[in-house]
């Protein structure tokens, strides 16, 4: 009985699938290194790392409540824990008050003088994240505000790092790139639930942007390369940083290309959001190398 309880409060953050979870993950590593110039502390990467994933286990959470009612109308959603009924609601704010502890725990665990930063900024991301499942049902663009959200994936790691936001340029495109990105390949994810979404009421990118929808994908992933590769130079960065970006934005713009198809099935936006992790991961790694 346990296993199959514990089974679906996993599956109810998400940590049944890690590509969710490293693309969260992914842009808090690219401010960590701007921010460092160089390899950032190791005590200091695994509290951002754990705080990410109680944070992102919050979101998860807090999604799957404002849409139990929902969810089950939509085919990749129904058989969400929630939404089929094998978690309750109030196991699920339980989870919900644990993960956001974890979070708090690991603030008050991070250097004192980077502390109330970092803490004001948590603060500043809980508006965003219980708004945006509410924006699903009236704004036309609701994965601009989980953009808003995953850009404090930029400004906490930043903040703990050096304990305050300063930091000029690279700082704001770091910043401006990661909320390029998530409205990207948020926008691709979406693409998958329109005939459903349409049908219940469910507003989306994907559905405003219509047959526009890969082209603005594609300036999304070209800003985001972009302003990281400015970042990157204004930062000093090393010359091995090139190729691997170089790589990461051509492959960035294939696949906002192959949104293009007519022929697409449902699935393809689901590998086209776990190649995002694979080429986020890519310029993590060309900053890696870049600021040895």
């Amino acid at each position: 009985m346990l296993p199959g309880r514990a089974g679906a409060w996993l599956e109810l953050i998400r940590w049944h699938k890690p590509s969710g979870r490293l693309i969260l993950l992914i842009p808090a590593g690219w401010s960590l290194w701007l921010a460092a110039a160089g390899p950032p502390p190791g005590p200091l990467l695994g509290w951002i790392v754990l705080g990410g994933l109680a944070v992102s286990g919050a979101g998860c959470i807090a999604n799957d409540l404002w849409d139990r009612r929902l969810d089950p109308q939509v085919q990749r959603t129904a058989t969400r824990p929630l939404a089929s009924g094998r978690v309750g609601v109030g196991e699920a704010v339980l989870l919900l008050l644990v993960c956001l502890l974890l979070a708090l725990l690991v603030v008050l665990a991070l250097p004192q003088g980077s502390r109330p930063w970092v803490l004001g900024l948590a603060l500043a991301t809980l508006p965003p994240v219980l708004l945006y499942p509410s924006a699903k049902r009236w704004f036309g663009y609701p994965q601009a505000v989980l953009a808003l959200c995953w850009g404090f994936a930029v400004l906490i790691p930043w903040a703990a790092l050096r304990g305050s936001l300063a930091g000029g340029w690279p700082m704001g495109l770091c910043w401006f790139a990661s909320v390029c990105w998530t409205f990207g390949f948020d926008t691709v994810y979406a693409m998958a639930d329109r005939p459903d979404d349409a049908r219940v009421g469910i507003r989306s990118s994907a559905l405003s942007l219509a047959a526009r929808a890969p082209g603005a994908v594609a300036w999304s992933y070209g800003a985001t390369a972009a302003c990281l590769a400015g970042a990157a130079l204004v930062g000093g960065v090393a010359p091995m940083f090139w190729p691997l970006w170089g790589v990461a934005a051509a492959g960035m713009q294939r696949e906002a290309r192959q949104l293009l198809r007519s022929d697409l099935p449902a699935s393809a936006y689901g590998r086209h959001f776990s190649r995002q992790v694979l080429l986020g991961a890519l310029l993590l790694l060309a900053l890696v190398v870049g600021f040895p």
